[in-house]
């Protein structure tokens, strides 16, 4: 059921994950920094961090299993926390070390792609902008000087 204990499970849920995630995610931004090419710090990300995750996750899911197995009085209540967590837990897990190295890669590509195609863009702004500055007329000053007020011209 979705009461508040499940919706307070969802938030510990989504601390936890977006922890995994990031990690993962500066760990493989490191590896790059250091030389090596996408996938290589993709991999080597996924080997570092795994242990931990999987750690972590074990220790979710070991912690909540008394709460989500128990029958005693106002269990009712509180067991809905345990099974939020315990299913999200597991399907972040998964979701962690297989999506997000994928959504990565995937984002990676289209920002490279991204950054070229504006840069391109931006180029091309800039060469007509300079040819149609060539092209324009001097004017001499390239503007009007400063009008100071007349407490500051009498000094």
């Amino acid at each position: 059921t979705l009461n508040l204990f499940s919706v307070i499970g969802f938030i510990m849920l989504m601390g936890l994950v977006t922890k995994n995630a990031i990690l993962l995610v500066d760990f493989t931004n490191h590896g790059r920094r250091e030389g090596m090419n996408r996938d290589d710090a993709i991999f080597a990300a996924g080997q570092v961090r795994l242990r931990p995750i999987l750690m972590t996750t074990a220790a979710m899911i070991g912690g909540m299993l008394p709460l989500a197995l128990a029958f005693g009085a106002g269990s009712e209540q509180q067991s809905p926390m345990a099974h939020a967590v315990i299913g999200g837990i597991i399907t972040s897990t998964v979701m962690t070390l297989v999506v997000v190295p994928v959504l990565y890669t995937y984002f990676d590509t289209w920002g490279a792609k991204a950054l070229t195609w504006f840069t391109r863009n931006a180029n091309a702004e800039t060469a007509a902008a300079q040819e149609e500055a060539a092209h324009r007329p001097h004017n001499g000053g390239g503007g009007a000087e400063p009008v100071l007020s007349d407490k500051h011209s009498e000094a």
